[in-house]
């Protein structure tokens, strides 16, 4: 459906401005993110520059009545940070994160050759020196000569009254950009704030934004000594949170195919997640956390993956390591968490790789697979060993090298690609020895009173990979549900697939293990989050029956998957079908160690009839 562009009433004082050309560009990031966009240039405009507007994915639709207002962004031109990648601003990653969303959502970016807050690139640079100096990002206008913030939206608002876009849904941290447009005739249904892209280069500068023009920025615990509240912002509690993550689910899996293709998250997915709270379910609250323990956190992995595997496996693993961190003595966790929001960390122990001891710390050396969520994390946690001891070595990413390895048919989106170090330095006090690390007394233990860091950490490693399974057979369930009740034209004649007997019965089976896996989900659930807190080990018959339980949903989980595909006929195996992608993850997933049956089976059995377990980490 096209919409008709046309104009709306202007308010008075206000010239008209017309499209002058519209062209459509196909756009590439350096991260592989593509889309396109229709570029709009325009006559009349209040300024007389060269401003451009990008209408993005299905924007005519968003201007018809009765739809959801367009999403609109306004981006002041940053040649340092749009083009060069600088790290004193944020204007590249909200440029980056701007398009992703408004393409996704239906509306315009207006880029608007406005340099430096509107005094040019010459003099922001000039400014650049002054804060070097001391003086803030707005103090270093002022000296210059100029007002703290020079840009002026009547050009914004004369092109969006070209569109017709009258009334729109405003992606904005910055109340002025707002006050502006509804001064000059927009309406602004919704603001919604962008991502907050916190750095240590750019702390300073966002700190400012927000104190002296109030940007609606929660920077956390920003080094420059600013407390705030978290980028997520209050504790939501279990259902709260919750909600949130339901919420996500539509988004996932519309980007679900994306997400495949590029072999990782998309960057607003990592950004729904960070808006959501979603890393922050275990630390406790003196970094930032919510500590909503393990039953939260299993029901949110099991949620994302109603809409995405690979997300909910990713988001999965780096929430739990964000915990994990929270483990590590105080100094560690200083470095880590004190620069704001949450850190996000892969890790990974297969293989285990060697390290050995030096002046000030250890060298450490290896090849290590499997690291979900890489890509997506400045530190990484890698098993080593010392003489015959495993170690944890803290590393930042940006430290090793990291290989393209993950190229699977299944789960392609998690990014679990391979880490190499060959003799890198680790400072001492970032290497801990595993059994101190993992167990109750670890030293984050002996000063947060959060009971979950006071457990080992074998109570949250294994649930993972069966929440997985579980949310994505849910998922299978509903496609194939649809699929049967979907009304068919044959020869004229409408039918449906689910009048068929067999298809019925079909359907009751797939159900029929979706609901087995459900309750050894619950079952699993009620041993490792009881209503006590969680405070020591589990006695080997609870743990024995805590791995049974987890390990029967996820395979009760795959037959439902395997049900609902056998009798979707052949179109599922179309790759643009969802079923034959659950299908794949589903396998990568029970292909995985913490549910391999058959070790599970037995060592299940030993604990189940007191003879004792015989491999060490069950």
């Amino acid at each position: 459906m096209t919409a008709v562009i046309h104009s709306v009433p202007l308010p008075a004082g206000l010239p008209a401005a017309t499209i002058r050309t519209r062209v459509n560009i196909p756009l590439l990031f350096p991260d592989g993110y593509a889309t396109s966009a229709d570029v709009m240039t325009f006559h009349g405009l209040s300024d007389g520059r060269e401003h451009l507007l990008l209408a993005l994915g299905g924007w005519e639709q968003a201007l018809l009545e009765g739809t959801t207002a367009p999403l609109v962004r306004l981006h002041s031109e940053c040649m340092t940070g749009d083009v060069f990648g600088s790290g004193r601003c944020d204007c590249g990653p909200q440029l980056r994160e701007a398009v992703e969303r408004i393409a996704s959502a239906g509306g315009f970016l207006l880029y608007l050759r406005q340099e430096g807050r509107g005094i040019g690139l010459y003099p922001k640079l000039d400014a650049y020196a002054l804060q070097d100096q001391g003086l803030d990002t707005y103090d270093a206008n002022v000296a210059l000569g100029h007002r703290d913030d020079d840009r002026d939206y009547t050009a914004a608002a004369q092109m969006l009254h070209a569109l017709g876009a009258g009334s729109i849904r405003l992606l904005t941290n910055n109340p002025d950009k707002a006050g502006q447009l509804a001064a000059l005739g927009i309406g602004i249904e919704q603001q919604i704030p962008t991502g907050v892209h916190l750095s240590a280069a750019n702390a300073r500068y966002l700190a400012a934004k927000r104190d002296r023009t109030g940007h609606t920025l929660d920077l956390g615990q920003a080094a420059v000594g600013h407390p705030v509240q978290s980028a997520a912002g209050s504790n939501p509690g279990h259902h709260g949170l919750l909600a949130r993550v339901e919420a996500m689910i539509p988004g996932l899996r519309a980007r679900a195919e994306e997400t495949e293709r590029l072999r990782r998250l998309p960057e607003l997915t990592v950004q729904e997640l960070q808006d959501a709270g979603v890393f922050r379910i275990l630390p406790p609250a003196a970094v930032g956390g919510y500590a909503l323990g393990a039953r939260t956190y299993g029901e949110a992995v099991r949620a994302l993956a109603r809409g995405c595997a690979s997300t909910a496996w990713t988001a999965g693993h780096l929430a739990e390591h964000a915990w994990m961190l929270a483990r590590w003595p105080r100094d560690v966790q200083d470095e880590v968490f004190g620069a704001g929001g949450m850190p996000l960390a892969a890790a990974t122990s297969a293989p285990v790789g060697s390290a050995t001891k030096v002046d000030g710390g250890y060298s450490i050396s290896g090849h290590w697979s499997f690291a979900s969520g890489v890509m997506h994390s400045r530190w990484a946690l890698l098993a080593v060993q010392h003489r015959g001891v495993r170690l944890q070595a803290l590393v930042p990413v940006a430290d090793l090298e990291l290989l393209d390895a993950w190229h699977t048919d299944g789960l392609r989106g998690t990014g679990s690609n391979d880490l190499r170090a060959d003799g890198l330095f680790v400072p001492g006090y970032r290497v801990l020895d595993w059994a101190e690390l993992s167990g109750p007394g670890n030293p984050g233990s002996l000063f947060h009173n959060d009971p979950l860091i006071h457990s080992p950490m074998a109570t949250l490693l294994n649930l993972v990979a069966p929440a997985v399974a579980l949310g994505s057979a849910e998922y299978a369930l509903e496609l194939f549900r649809t699929q049967l009740l979907a009304p068919r034209d044959r020869n004229g004649v409408q039918t449906r697939q689910g009048e068929s007997a067999l298809a019925q019965a079909r359907y009751a089976r797939a159900s029929g293990a979706v609901t087995t896996a459900q309750l050894h989900w619950q079952a699993a659930l009620a041993i490792v989050s009881p209503d006590e807190d969680p405070v020591a080990g589990l006695p080997d018959r609870q743990r024995a029956s805590l791995r049974l339980s987890l390990a029967l949903s996820a395979e009760s989980a795959q037959e439902a998957v395997r049900l609902a595909v056998a009798g979707s006929g052949g179109s599922v195996h179309r790759l643009a079908n969802p079923l034959q992608r659950i299908q794949r993850d589903v396998s990568v997933l029970l292909s995985h160690p913490t549910l391999g049956i058959d070790p599970i089976l037995e060592q299940a059995g030993r604990g189940l009839l007191d003879l004792g377990f015989t491999v060490r980490s069950f």
